[in-house]
């Protein structure tokens, strides 16, 4: 059982690709996956990561100090303010770009985790660095939002702290509490925590694409040109900072993943929470979502075959 959820998680770009395309074609498919559904899958998947991690996850972050905090850093400075120019640079419309922003603004994605490991990085501090943004995005998520995106549309700030925390605060912190009091169980449930993210994110997506699908036909090429670069952008400067600092080559590779990936299902959720008049917003995100998978999976491909210390 485990070789398969092995096997089914390493395919996800394919099953989101996949799924997106259907529903696309077909909206009527995806239709059903409405608001309640992307909330309720996301805090899944959120419970799921709580239930992988330990004391000892949280004690990791006192080990390694320097570079959590340079990871930490720069996915909350690098991307949000990268994400603001992606969308004066292109001059794109209000929804496309605080979609733009919003998914800039999200912390990093569990999918980072396994491109860490692919791409023969830390994947040790991958893990913490994904926890420790998820945790803070009650606060950063919507600082940047509101202060990048504000300028664009109104935006509810205080409404998007509290659902960054049902959506990822209060069922990591549940998953944890679980994995502490009945590890058995956690360990039985935490399993499939992967596999529950993966098919989150996915079913999210074709929701998404379903209920947009006009808008992203007349805006596919601004879409997917933006997301590109907002992800390429990511992993290119998330790269050379720590080089430039010093870090050894497994720590580049790590911070580079971490800032080039976002938890686009995140995005996708709260899009279509806070802003449903603005149907490009929560597209933005599936295209986010798509694109880092494609750019991360290519990265990884060339990493693998070079040892970090080269």
């Amino acid at each position: 059982m485990i070789r398969f959820f092995n096997w089914f998680n390493n395919l996800y770009p394919v099953w989101l690709v996949s799924l997106a395309v259907l529903a696309f074609f077909k909206p009527q498919t995806m239709l059903w996956f409405d608001k309640p559904w992307i909330f309720w899958s996301l805090a899944a998947s959120m419970l799921g990561m709580g239930l992988t991690l330990s004391v000892d996850d949280f004690k990791a972050i006192a080990r390694m100090p320097g570079s959590v905090a340079l990871g930490f850093v720069a996915q909350y400075t690098i991307m949000p303010l990268t994400g603001w120019m992606v969308a004066k640079v292109l001059n794109l419309d209000p929804g496309l770009a605080v979609g733009i922003i919003l998914v800039a603004s999200c912390p990093g994605g569990m999918a980072s985790n396994m491109i860490s490991y692919l791409a023969r990085a830390n994947v040790a501090l991958s893990v913490v660095l994904t926890l420790a943004s998820t945790l803070l995005a009650f606060f950063f998520t919507p600082m940047w939002t509101s202060a990048l995106a504000g300028k664009y549309v109104p935006v509810d700030a205080w409404g998007l702290c509290l659902s960054a925390l049902q959506l990822t605060v209060a069922p990591v912190v549940l998953g944890v509490l679980i994995r502490w009091k009945m590890p058995r169980t956690a360990d039985q449930i935490g399993a499939c925590g992967p596999t529950i993210a993966v098919l989150a994110f996915t079913f999210v997506s074709g929701g998404i694409v379903a209920a947009s699908a006009d808008a992203i036909s007349a805006h596919f090429g601004r879409l997917a040109l933006a997301a590109f670069l907002l992800h390429i952008s990511g992993f290119v400067v998330g790269y050379l900072i720590p080089k430039v600092l010093r870090y050894p080559e497994s720590v580049a590779r790590t911070v580079s993943i971490e800032v080039g990936m976002q938890n686009g299902g995140m995005a996708a959720a709260l899009a279509r929470e806070h802003f449903p008049l603005l149907p490009l917003a929560a597209a933005a995100a599936v295209f986010s979502g798509v694109m880092q998978n494609i750019v991360g999976g290519l990265m990884a491909a060339w990493w693998k075959r070079r040892t970090p210390d080269a």
